[in-house]
């Protein structure tokens, strides 16, 4: 890369499995990373991959005011920031449900707004792997409840897809943005992520897929069979949950799997910062209950 990577230290490798059949990391990202990424292809859908932070405990978000971001789990990590804007460079599109935008509405997700001193590096890297130069932005809502005023519509250069159902289609139709913004109805109660997935690859040529969250789309991902990989960051912090009030949602809800039926994942590298773990794990598909 011509760009200068400025980059939060380097990552301690733990151990190393990973496989790949698409493009390898240049050797500025390895030296930083501590060696190769090269996403899947899997036939017919892009390569979906996932990225949450957990504290010990397996919590994702303290659900307290002013405090329901995945930022406050990790302390705003630099090693933490870093890997999420490298994931961000290399998706063709970055998929969040609603509750997700409404907790974040000042935010883009793009590699530059997480880690602005490496953006000219990660433009790059978009650049010499074909991507468009801003990711796609899906937003899963059911409902249509998007938020309108979030900073993203605001932000012309941002192509938002909006996945959702048919009681949802209208309201997310009313949505006013400044670029473009597509309405996919993907069935009346529930969205048919399946489906989406194979638009999203066939319609607009996605071959990379990162979902952030929340915890319920990571769920519905998994029940639908459409997750290939999912890098963790394990946090230092112990959250705990409480008895009354807002829960403190843990990796996935709203997916409740059956013994025999449960998703299984393959841990294949881990890394270590500091305090924190950084896994990467690969997913196996599991059939609906």
């Amino acid at each position: 890369m011509k760009n200068h990577l400025v980059g939060p230290g380097t990552f301690t490798v733990l151990f190393d499995e990973a496989d790949g059949a698409d493009l390898s990391l240049p050797d500025a990202f390895q030296r930083i990373y501590g060696g190769d990424w090269r996403p899947l292809q899997p036939e017919g859908r892009p390569y979906v991959f996932v990225n949450f932070a957990i504290s010990h405990d397996g919590r994702i978000s303290f659900s307290e005011p002013g405090h329901m971001r995945a930022g406050d789990v990790t302390e705003r990590n630099p090693p933490d920031r870093w890997l999420m804007a490298l994931l961000r460079a290399r998706a063709d599109a970055v998929m969040v449900g609603d509750a997700t935008l409404r907790v974040s509405p000042d935010h883009l997700w793009t590699p530059e707004r997480i880690y602005p001193p490496d953006a000219a590096s990660f433009a790059g890297l978009r650049r010499a792997e074909g991507r468009r130069p801003v990711p796609f932005h899906v937003f899963l809502s059911l409902e249509g409840d998007l938020a309108p005023e979030a900073e993203v519509f605001g932000h012309s250069e941002v192509h938002i897809i909006v996945a959702t159902t048919e009681r949802g289609s209208e309201a997310a139709r009313r949505v006013r943005h400044s670029g473009r913004l597509d309405v996919l109805d993907l069935g009346r109660d529930r969205a048919d992520l399946a489906r989406l997935m194979r638009i999203l690859k066939e319609g607009y040529g996605v071959q990379t897929l990162l979902c952030e969250g929340g915890a319920r789309v990571y769920g519905s991902l998994l029940q639908a069979g459409q997750v290939d990989e999912e890098f963790l960051t394990i946090c230092p912090l112990i959250i705990g949950n409480r008895e009354v009030g807002p829960a403190r949602p843990a990796l996935v809800e709203g997916a409740a799997f059956l013994p025999g039926a449960a998703p299984r994942v393959r841990p294949i590298s881990l890394r270590r910062a500091g305090d924190y773990l950084f896994l990467r794990a690969r997913c196996e598909a599991v059939q609906q209950i």
